[in-house]
């Protein structure tokens, strides 16, 4: 499904927009007084009030050492066997943790709404030292853990689904891409405001027209992106591999079904749109939706009316699962 006649920012970000005027890029160094405005762009439009879930913090095994995961589970988990969702955050790779609403937040309404059992993973960000595929092997570690627990976490194993936002759904991508060369395959894909290209591929016609009254403070351009993606992987784009960029895949049809929430207001939306793209003509099922109004990021628009709203699609299909269930 998708609509892409724009009819501009929802109100709620156009009051906020000015924030944003004389703010460099994503990349470019914030002053204290840019760094303030942006952070006031992002602040929640109002109390979230967020369901309670019953958590805990365990480490699994991993490659690279212990990788610590959140899980959440719904206050009153039913005896039947629950759907799981192995959950990644997003940050460019390099930022946030398990506690930004894109994580805790979405993690627990799920568990609410959908009486799913949440995994969310706490990857080792990219730095200096820490380059891909360390974040996919985290993530992989943390899947296989899930796979090789469902009793014990209550799970059904045929509902176990991987998702993330921007970076995380990149993360959820090459995790589905992994496991299913290994007999493993994901019930689903939830992917919000993926990034799947290391090149981003040419923006639509509607795209390029909602780019263009978009602050540069939230744009990722290919400019932006390209010296990050080369940073992150420690070595030339060329060198990229499926699992650095899940739409490299050369047999595509491999992938689970996907669920594809792109923001409008948005660069990669481009990619997002490619790679659902890329799926469909594979055979892939593939339900695509572009959440109008919204920059990159959505999931992160507390208190807001868009944020329920992809709350409500999120948790439908975790509820009622691809459209062959």
């Amino acid at each position: 499904m998708t609509d892409t006649a724009t009819t501009g920012f929802h109100p709620l970000y156009q009051a906020r927009l000015h924030l944003l005027d004389g703010v460099a890029p994503p990349g470019v160094a914030d002053t204290p007084e840019t760094l303030e405005r942006r952070q006031a762009f992002d602040a929640p439009f109002a109390d979230p009030g967020l369901p309670e879930a019953r958590t805990e913090n365990p480490e699994v095994p991993g490659p690279n050492g212990p990788v610590p995961v959140r899980i959440y589970r719904p206050l009153h988990q039913s005896d039947e066997p629950a759907p799981g969702l192995v959950w990644m955050h997003g940050g460019a790779f390099m930022l946030n943790d398990l506690d930004v609403p894109e994580a805790d937040h979405f993690a627990r309404q799920m568990a609410h709404r959908t009486g799913t059992v949440v995994v969310s993973v706490d990857y080792r960000l990219c730095n200096e030292t820490v380059h891909f595929p360390v974040p996919h092997d985290d993530c992989y570690a943390a899947y296989t853990w899930v796979r090789q627990h469902t009793e014990d976490l209550g799970l059904d194993p045929a509902r176990i689904a991987v998702g993330g936002g921007s970076a995380g759904a990149n993360l959820a991508v090459s995790v589905a891409l992994h496991a299913s060369e290994t007999g493993q395959a994901p019930w689903q894909m939830l992917l919000a405001y993926p990034v799947m290209h290391a090149v981003l591929p040419p923006a639509s016609d509607e795209l390029r027209a909602a780019l263009a009254i978009t602050p540069a403070a939230i744009r990722y351009t290919q400019e932006v992106g390209g010296a990050i993606n080369e940073f992150l992987m420690d070595r030339p784009l060329t060198a990229a591999t499926p699992y650095d960029f899940p739409a490299l895949a050369t047999n595509p049809a491999k992938f689970p079904p996907a669920y594809i929430e792109n923001s409008e207001f948005d660069d990669l939306r481009a990619s997002g749109e490619a790679f659902a793209d890329q799926l469909r003509t594979a055979g892939v099922d593939v339900e695509q939706v572009t959440a109008k109004g919204v920059p990159h990021g959505h999931l992160n628009a507390v208190g807001s009316p868009m944020l329920e709203a992809a709350y409500t699609r999120f948790a439908s299909r975790l509820q009622n699962g691809p459209s062959h269930d």
